[in-house]
């Protein structure tokens, strides 16, 4: 249901999620992401959004869920690896993050021990920590 009682359409509800998105209103992207997911919950690209809505919202255990059931269904999702051990190294579970900060460096083919730039130092892209623009386009 959307906010005036009627049925959601998804793609109207993704696209409105994106541009809270863009615009950095994070609770509202992830409140809109979250219908998408109801509706279609096999549809892992509405479920990276919503994770990574939940994650610049600083609601980590949420983006944890989703990422894990991202990485659970695509293992080979390098950019899901990435937030997800970013997320885990926010809830101060350092050991946990670090396997999958690991295997996204592996599936991107960049040296596995690199040492990366951390969530609180402003780096941005794939590289570092997951960024407010839209970095799926350049990772999948």
């Amino acid at each position: 249901m959307n906010d005036n009682g009627g049925t959601v359409d998804p793609a109207e509800e993704y696209r409105l999620a994106k541009l809270f998105f863009e615009i950095r209103d994070y609770g509202e992207a992830a409140r809109r992401q979250s219908r998408v997911v109801e509706a279609e919950p096999d549809n892992l690209a509405a479920r990276l959004l919503l994770a990574r809505a939940y994650y610049h919202s600083a609601r980590l255990g949420r983006a944890e869920t989703e990422l894990r059931f991202i990485v659970e269904r695509d293992p080979t999702d390098a950019y899901a690896h990435l937030m997800l051990g970013r997320a885990l190294e926010r809830q101060n579970r350092p050991e946990e993050a670090r396997r999958h900060l690991r295997l996204s460096a592996a599936l991107r083919g960049e040296p596995i021990d690199a040492p990366g730039p951390r969530a609180g130092g402003g780096s941005s892209g794939p590289a570092g920590a997951p960024d407010d623009g839209d970095a799926t386009a350049s990772t999948r």
